[in-house]
């Protein structure tokens, strides 16, 4: 059994776990939704921006330790690392294929296409955070959810 293992880390060297890469791109989304840099986020866990961009892309894997550092500088419970996991990778992580699996995060209703990563939607959030009247703010939110569609 452990032949089989090595050749199945083998086989995996040079591509990233598509679980990093989920895992990547949940701090790269925070991150950017704060408007932090990666030279600053290195910075507050004590690394170079090279290896927080390494984090990012899943080449590195983010250890327990780094997970809970990220968490909090980046002011998110830990479960919000492994939100919006695509059914595939949780069932593959349960060992059950197409399962999700709980513990780490609650599923969730949450975009198939990859709109929370795209810069307008990013932007768009920082302006609105930028509003400092609250009053404003919420008036700037209704007139966007009245002009889309209806709910049902």
């Amino acid at each position: 059994m452990a032949r089989a293992d090595q050749a199945s880390a083998s086989d995996r060297e040079g591509r990233p776990s598509p679980i990093d890469v989920h895992v990547g791109s949940r701090i790269r989304l925070r991150r950017t939704l704060l408007g932090m840099s990666q030279e600053r986020l290195g910075e507050a866990l004590g690394l170079t921006f090279q290896q927080v961009q390494k984090y990012e892309r899943g080449v590195n894997r983010v250890g327990a330790s780094r997970l809970f550092d990220l968490s909090r500088v980046l002011d998110v419970p830990i479960s919000f690392f492994f939100d919006d996991m695509p059914d595939s990778l949780a069932g593959a992580v349960a060992g059950q294929p197409g399962k999700r699996f709980s513990g780490f995060a609650e599923v969730q209703e949450g975009f198939a296409d990859d709109t929370l990563n795209r810069r307008e939607t990013l932007e768009l959030v920082r302006a609105y955070y930028r509003i400092t009247d609250p009053a404003v703010r919420k008036r700037v939110f209704d007139l966007i959810k009245s002009m889309g569609p209806v709910e049902g």
